[in-house]
């Protein structure tokens, strides 16, 4: 099968960590080479930011990334580019006059709105991913939410329009059907983790206290890092350390950076919490294996890929339970759920430092869980058979004939 893969502000070829780079990036990725290594033939596409990178580029993991001009060839935060997305638009659709995709795969909410465009003019069926909704964010941070005045319309037109919405937990799936997106049309499919890469078996980054606490992800309020801040003056002997970022030299002009510095100093605290900035992802396994529990406090989380990371490498994890974190952490067996109180917070996690049989416990089932429902190969086996659903029965019959003849 030939697959578009639309994502227009997070390439998988990104650097993670940067304030619109995350799990989406990840995502995209890792569904692509799985999907790829099951023999499909998938083309990323996503908004040029340099002038001079090529125009595709062929990545070694067996997908293709094309770089596509829309608007002007720098980086632009996520929430203003939803003017170019007219011209993104129509350059998918020239691209696919020439070479028609049998499925375009939108992720977000203005790939889809891009998608859906090209796919009118060219008679492409588009899936749709949204990672975040419009109306969770605005529920969430009212008058800070920066998105587009558009966004919960368009999202809304998108869920009509496409003809599967793949959702990643049971939380966005009950927020879709809210929205007015048919039931029927709706798919759960989570993410997933590179069991290859994360998993307890390997080193350990070094750390500077008996107890390691251990927080990742983009340096923006809503992650909730104040949290876990304000449990720490009472967890003697134990540093908080968060992963994710600008690169460590650019923290001290980063304003969440400064807000949450400027916190632990008022707790008295400052001495016991790092920041890493940005990491590189090769690196993470081993800062996952030198923690003794991984922190997730999100004010909302629409999947959450930090804690199946952590749970692969047999670390436990203690989230706010919010949005996909309650499908994927199971209370009590490979974590726990603890609501966003710093006191019950702090609680929880003496508890849980005080008693390494009771992390071991969390850990071996973590790893489990991850290994029979989170594995790249069974996320993008589940995909490719939403999107064989819903196309027409003689295009089906043209992609099983495609696929046998590749493998023969």
């Amino acid at each position: 099968m030939r697959i578009a893969m639309v994502s227009e502000h997070a390439s998988p070829l990104a650097a993670l960590g940067d304030v619109d780079a995350g799990g989406q990036n990840v995502h995209v990725g890792e569904l692509s080479a799985a999907l790829a290594r099951l023999g499909h033939d998938v083309t990323v596409y996503t908004r040029r930011t340099d002038p001079v990178s090529a125009d595709r580029i062929e990545h070694d993991r067996g997908y293709a990334v094309v770089h596509v001009p829309a608007g002007p060839p720098r980086s632009i935060p996520k929430d203003e580019l939803y003017p170019y997305m007219g011209e993104f638009g129509q350059r998918l659709a020239e691209s696919w006059q020439v070479d028609p995709p049998d499925m375009a795969h939108a992720h977000f909410w203005m790939s889809g709105l891009a998608s859906v465009l090209a796919g009118r003019i060219v008679d492409v069926p588009v899936a749709q991913t949204y990672h975040a909704l419009g109306t969770v964010k605005r529920r969430f941070q009212r008058k800070a939410d920066t998105s587009p005045a558009e966004r919960i319309g368009i999202e809304r037109m998108i869920g009509r329009h496409a003809v599967q919405v793949i959702a990643t937990c049971t939380d966005e799936l009950r927020e879709l059907v809210r929205m007015g997106v048919r039931r029927d049309r709706i798919s759960v499919i989570p993410c997933g983790v590179d069991v290859a890469e994360f998993h307890p078996d390997g080193p350990a980054a070094p750390r500077s206290a008996p107890h390691r606490l251990l927080a990742v992800g983009r340096l923006v309020p809503r992650k909730g890092y104040d949290l876990a801040i304000k449990a720490l003056p009472g967890l003697p002997d134990t540093e908080l350390v968060i992963a994710g970022g600008p690169p460590a030299g650019d923290l001290g002009a980063d304003d969440e950076a400064r807000r949450l510095v400027a916190l632990a100093d008022r707790l008295g605290v400052a001495d016991r919490l790092r920041l890493l900035g940005q990491v590189a992802r090769a690196d993470m396994p081993a800062l996952f294996r030198s923690a003794d529990a991984v922190v997730c406090t999100p004010w909302y989380e629409p999947f959450g890929i930090v804690p199946v990371e952590a749970m692969a490498c047999g670390v436990p994890v203690v989230v706010t339970p919010v949005g996909g974190l309650t499908d994927t952490v199971v209370d009590g067996v490979t974590g726990l759920h603890v609501p966003a109180d710093p006191k019950r917070l702090c609680r929880a996690l003496r508890e849980l430092l005080a008693s390494p049989c009771r992390r071991g416990s969390l850990g071996a089932a973590g790893r489990d869980r991850t290994r029979s429902s989170y594995t790249w190969h069974r996320v993008a086996t589940e995909t490719a058979g939403a999107y064989e659903r819903l196309l027409p029965e003689h295009l089906v019959s043209v992609v099983d004939t495609r696929l046998s003849g590749e493998a023969t």
